[in-house]
């Protein structure tokens, strides 16, 4: 089961004294590229957090966030008496104004106030780890979501390129045949004499050289291959990106080799059903 690298997940925490956010959001990355947003009372927990987000996602844009807001006095501020002082006097020493309107300006000065912020409590830091978690598993599931459309949309198109490859197994003979006849016509407006046992010879020779069946095997097995890989266990993006490159590769050379307008039509319809799987690849973990 495949899964899209696009997902979204929240968790909410309710505690005694404050009310935690997490919410986790990713795109599609060639690698992790983990954006962490956090207070900086959290920040000490940082590297772990990295490494469980990393082990969940693997890879991906992700926007990590974590906030809160208390709901009672957690923080304790004071305020610098000595400091605030010291700033009415130079005031008072420079201007004149009343008491009250220096100390209204002195508060707002430089480190006129202190908060005091508590250390971490382990108590309330493993309820913050079961939400992170909470988060992690809803994204996970949203991917696995996303995945799922993904993958009808796959099996759809890789559906179309079997059944245009079918239509292109109908129409080889006439293929065939069209070739041997122009070339029949061509060597005829010669009106030159020429050996037909070395014609017929070296026209078997020339119409092998246009021979598709070799592509037309190879290209059937890599569309069965993307569909197994699609139907197992894990999630591998960059595999079914290097199936789609060989099939790619296989309805290149059916189309250098067709030399017929019918069959040239059907090799552009699977290049562009091949071009919104690449696309859609993009997005796959």
């Amino acid at each position: 089961m495949i899964h899209s690298m696009t997902g979204y997940g929240k968790s909410v925490l309710q505690l005694p004294n404050k009310t935690i956010s997490i919410e986790i959001k990713s795109l599609n990355s060639k690698s992790l590229d983990l954006n962490m947003r956090m207070p900086s009372i959290y920040r000490s927990k940082e590297l772990d957090l990295r490494k469980t987000v990393a082990a969940k996602l693997n890879r991906g844009k992700v926007d990590f966030s974590l906030y809160f807001e208390t709901n009672s006095e957690e923080t304790q501020t004071n305020v610098n008496a000595a400091v605030v002082n010291k700033y009415i006097n130079q005031l008072e020493a420079m201007s004149t104004g009343t008491k009250m309107q220096f100390l209204q300006m002195a508060i707002k000065m430089p480190e006129a106030l202190s908060t005091e912020r508590n250390d971490i409590d382990e108590s309330e830091w493993g309820d913050i780890q079961k939400g992170i978690r909470n988060a992690l598993d809803s994204i996970s599931h949203y991917r696995l979501e996303e995945g799922k459309v993904l993958e009808a949309d796959f099996t759809k198109r890789v559906g179309i390129i079997s059944k245009l490859l079918g239509e292109v197994l109908e129409i080889d003979p006439e293929r065939l045949k069209n070739v041997r006849e122009r070339l029949n016509k061509g060597v005829s407006e010669l009106k030159e004499k020429y050996d037909e046992n070395r014609f017929e010879q070296e026209l078997v020779y020339y119409i092998e050289k246009f021979d598709i069946t070799e592509e037309k095997v190879r290209l059937q097995n890599h569309l069965e291959f993307f569909i197994k890989t699609l139907d197992s266990n894990e999630s591998n993006g960059k595999k079914l990106g290097f199936i789609s490159q060989e099939m790619g590769r296989e309805i290149n050379t059916i189309g250098s080799k067709a030399n017929f307008a019918p069959m040239q039509k059907l090799v552009v319809q699977m290049k562009d059903e091949l071009e919104k799987i690449k696309e859609q690849l993009l997005n796959v973990l």
